[in-house]
């Protein structure tokens, strides 16, 4: 069996409730959800939340909701890893022959159906053990400046001030869209990014963190964009 997971808590701060947001006229995990039905990769869609009005909007959309998140893995500082591994180990004591756990962000409306495919495809075929979206970073990182305290600017790395852009290496970062793993991986808590990982690669204008309000202005500017243009 292939499982989505989507992790949605209640307890939002930066943008309160932004898991059912009305996004575009849906709540926001709904884009999540429906774009794990459309790619027929999942034999189940499980949202993991410890909010009862989640839960609801979860099910509205065809997801299910068979456990209720425990509170020690509701907090600020528990990471998608140790979801993940408690939806694993829910399906495991109960008799599911899983094989690969897929993390789908709840606040993700650009996640496409045919990118969950490929990843899928691609994580059969490597025999990674996980394979996450990601894309590049606009401007070379090895460039990227600092300011301390008394306002002063100095570069991270001064000794490639005189290299050309060309000749630096290319540097990409999570997409926070969707993580494909197998099932013993999520289960050991592996490290997502490390060797035994590969990326998929997605165009700048389809990757947008949602953490702040200004995040998510930004987010539906880009989605109008992209409406538009189909």
């Amino acid at each position: 069996m292939n499982i989505a997971v989507i992790p949605a808590r209640g307890g939002s701060k930066r943008i309160p409730r932004k898991n059912i947001k009305m996004f575009y006229g849906k709540p926001m995990i709904a884009w999540s959800i429906e774009a794990a039905k459309a790619s027929d990769c999942f034999d189940k869609i499980i949202v993991s939340t410890d909010d009862d009005e989640i839960a609801e909007v979860a099910r509205e959309y065809g997801a299910w909701v068979p456990f209720k998140r425990p509170a020690s893995l509701s907090d600020d500082y528990i990471g998608t890893t140790d979801v993940i591994k408690h939806a694993a180990e829910w399906l495991a004591t109960r008799g599911y022959d899983v094989q690969y756990l897929c993390c789908l962000y709840a606040t993700a409306p650009f996640i496409c159906a045919d990118d969950l495919r490929r990843a899928k495809n691609l994580i059969e075929t490597s025999f990674a053990d996980y394979v996450f979206s990601a894309t590049t970073y606009a401007f070379p990182i090895q460039r990227a400046l600092k300011v301390d305290d008394q306002g002063r600017v100095s570069m991270f790395q001064p000794e490639n001030f005189n290299t050309r852009s060309q000749d630096l290496v290319e540097a990409w970062h999570d997409a926070g869209q969707f993580y494909w793993g197998v099932r013993d991986a999520w289960l050991e808590r592996r490290p997502i990014f490390s060797t035994a990982a590969r990326l998929l690669q997605l165009p700048r204008h389809r990757v947008q963190d949602i953490d702040t309000p200004e995040d998510w202005a930004r987010a539906e500017w880009l989605f109008k964009a992209m409406q538009a243009g189909q």
